[in-house]
């Protein structure tokens, strides 16, 4: 009964040891970066499935996140495909490189990339006009 007692606390404060010390984050620079670039990937390609014609409208979208805020550019797409889900991959995709931004002190010159001036359709592909 005793021992019980003693090893229910003892058990308790070495758990508890293990969670203290627990590493949240032990992704380096390079898996943090390999994470973005598969994310990256997978938005450029599900854009590049996007056609134009008639039926369809063309539309852009900022992409990725400039360390003093911005997008880093933008993408152009159509509403052939998936938009709802593009858009969302979109919106995590940049918060993520906000945070890795931030993670790893990354910094830029700052400047504001320009949205395009207009979107065109040619040979089923939208087109930014600047």
């Amino acid at each position: 009964m005793i021992r019980n007692q003693f090893f229910s606390p003892f058990l308790a404060v070495i758990c508890l040891s293990f969670l203290a010390f627990q590493c949240d984050d032990d992704m380096t620079q390079e898996d943090d970066n390999a994470r973005l670039e598969v994310l990256r990937l997978e938005i450029e390609n599900l854009a590049k499935t996007s056609i134009c014609n008639e039926a369809t409208e063309c539309k852009y979208i900022g992409f990725g996140s400039k360390p003093c805020g911005g997008p880093l550019g933008y993408l152009t797409y159509s509403t052939s495909i998936d938009t709802e889900k593009l858009e969302g991959l979109v919106s995590n995709y940049n918060k993520i490189n906000a945070e890795y931004n931030s993670k790893w002190g990354i910094i830029s010159d700052c400047s504001i990339v320009n949205p395009p001036t207009s979107i065109i359709c040619e040979n089923n592909i939208c087109v930014a006009v600047y």
